[in-house]
């Protein structure tokens, strides 16, 4: 955290990172404004001054910070001494700012929105990772109006001393010793696995929307006995349309023979169109070949940046690739069928920590008999059930469609499709909407931290809430992407935005409660047998 005093004659510098599209900064512009405005009267509750670090860029319709380039001219006028506030009620690209912040003395104060809405907190997430990972000091706050107590006195500490704290009692160092035999025997053999065959993360193109956080350097993955294999998105673009009609066409009649809905229309620009259905079934068979050209064990499709511009999003192929229960996809030569029976794993949004937890989860379930279906989640936005259905803080888990159906109670036929938003995907392509079904979750994310991996671990329960409860939830995120009701195990809402490193976390289920601590334990003894440092976050038996 932020050390330095600030003098209180000091104005403090307000930026605000945004996304590359100007198409998504121009709808989230007065969300911004709205928050700023909040944040603004709060401080000046305190004597204190508020800057604007840029203007409101009339051209552009917005005023967010929208390229790395921007952000290192915005900063060099900063005064590198100054307190200054990154504040968020939207997704950002963190390297607009994190040139400026890495260089920056003065105390630095992350803000977001406690809004599900754009959202802020999954980019404040994001930012809060990669200053972790670049080694800079910064604090960090987050509210709904910006005027309860407990924000207003951290707030205040902030202000005066350049520091605040935050309760995170629920982290404990895992104690390997401590676990079950089985688990410390499965996590062993896991971790032995990597160290003797080796793994490789086919990765297409890295660096997706500014997470630097998302990056793991060769000098801290290869220890593990994982290794890169540098894709490009061309490749996957012509491999693409190298896939036939009549194999495209397979996947679409696989997917509805198990039920899948599809929500469809004509205007390409609006609507989901069949067309973008079958362009994302031949990118899925394109992607399980080139996998199989390389020996991947895992890979990563960036999509946002490029590929938009050329084909229709990967979510739905993301979604076939985690699930176990897939359209099969045979060799270009139809002699083989491609990893058989199970998934290939895939880390959404390129996110290579992702991956690795991916790859440890499917290898460490195996083990056990457990379900391996599991994927990476935004920590998008939590709330209490106002039905009263559960009694806890009940956070929402939403990525962009790439669950695995498995997740669904009644897997495919629980799936709904729908166009991906315009602002974000202009050639559109199917989600894979739905609800994941109750049960015991193991969640876990991998980050970097004082220049090692680290992994903090917990159990949650995903639980059922009312329809229309669900339909506030989505309302209140993004109603096409698929949706997971998580109840945290032992962690406050606050301890955990206290915590967390990242904009993602990784779940994944077990058949029982007594199953998922099982899976638990094995996975962190394989992380810290591979030389991660283990944190155990929460109620844990």
């Amino acid at each position: 955290m932020s050390t330095a005093s600030p003098n209180p004659n000091t104005p403090i510098t307000l930026v605000a990172s945004g996304d590359l599209r100007d198409s998504a900064n121009q709808v989230c512009w007065e969300a911004q404004q709205a928050m700023e405005a909040q944040l603004t009267a709060a401080v000046e509750r305190f004597g204190r001054t508020i800057v604007r670090g840029h203007d409101f860029d009339e051209a552009r319709g917005h005023g967010f910070i929208r390229s790395q380039r921007q952000g290192m001219d915005i900063f060099r006028g900063i005064d590198p001494d100054a307190p200054v506030i990154v504040a968020e009620a939207v997704w950002q690209y963190s390297h607009h700012v994190l040139a400026g912040l890495i260089s920056h003395r003065g105390p630095i104060l992350t803000v977001a929105n406690w809004s599900g809405q754009w959202p802020g907190l999954v980019g404040l997430l994001n930012l809060n990772g990669s200053l972790a990972k670049a080694g800079v000091k910064y604090c960090s706050l987050w509210s709904k109006n910006f005027d309860d107590d407990v924000f207003l006195e951290k707030l205040q500490s902030w202000l005066e001393t350049g520091t605040l704290t935050h309760d995170t009692s629920h982290v404990q160092s895992f104690d390997a010793s401590a676990c079950d035999d089985r688990a410390q025997a499965v996590g062993k053999e896991v971790a032995q696995s990597f160290q003797r065959d080796y793994a490789i993360m086919g990765i297409f193109d890295e660096g997706c929307m500014g997470m630097f956080n998302a990056i793991i350097p060769d000098s801290l993955l290869n220890p593990l006995g994982i290794f890169k294999e540098r894709l490009s998105q061309s490749a996957l673009y012509h491999e693409t349309r190298s896939v036939s009609d009549d194999e495209a066409q397979g996947v679409r009649d696989w997917l509805d023979q198990k039920g899948m809905t599809f929500h469809t229309g004509g205007d390409p620009a609006t609507d989901l169109t069949d067309a973008q259905i079958l362009d994302q079934c031949r990118m899925y068979i394109a992607a399980l070949r080139i996998a199989d050209d390389f020996g991947c064990d895992c890979i990563g499709i960036q999509y946002q940046q490029g590929l938009k511009d050329l084909l229709p999003a990967s979510d739905l192929v993301e979604g076939m690739l985690n699930d176990s229960v897939r359209p099969a996809v045979k060799s270009r030569d139809g002699a083989r069928e491609l990893f058989a029976g199970r998934p290939l794993t895939h880390f959404n949004e390129v996110d290579e920590c992702a991956g690795v937890d991916g790859m440890l989860t499917d290898r460490v379930h195996r083990a056990l008999g457990q379900p391996v279906e599991n994927t990476l989640h935004d920590l998008r936005w939590s709330d209490r059930d106002p039905t009263g259905t559960v009694d806890d803080e009940v956070w929402v888990l939403e990525i962009s469609g790439a669950v695995p159906a498995s997740h669904f109670a009644g897997g495919w036929a629980d799936a709904e499709g729908f166009r991906q938003p315009p602002m974000y995907f202009p050639s559109g392509g199917s989600t894979v909407r739905g609800v994941s079904k109750p049960g015991a979750v193991v969640w876990s994310r991998i980050f970097i931290a004082d220049g090692r991996l680290k992994m903090d671990i917990g159990r949650a329960t995903a639980v059922e809430l009312p329809a229309e409860e669900t339909q506030r939830r989505w309302d209140s995120t993004t109603p096409v992407w698929p949706v997971m009701h998580a109840v945290l195990h032992g962690v406050t809402r606050d301890q955990m935005m206290a915590r967390h490193h990242a904009n993602h976390l990784q779940v994944a289920y077990a058949q029982s409660e007594a199953e998922a601590d099982l899976a638990l334990q094995a996975k962190a003894v394989a992380a810290a047998e591979l030389g991660i440092e283990v944190f155990q976050c929460g109620g844990v038996k």
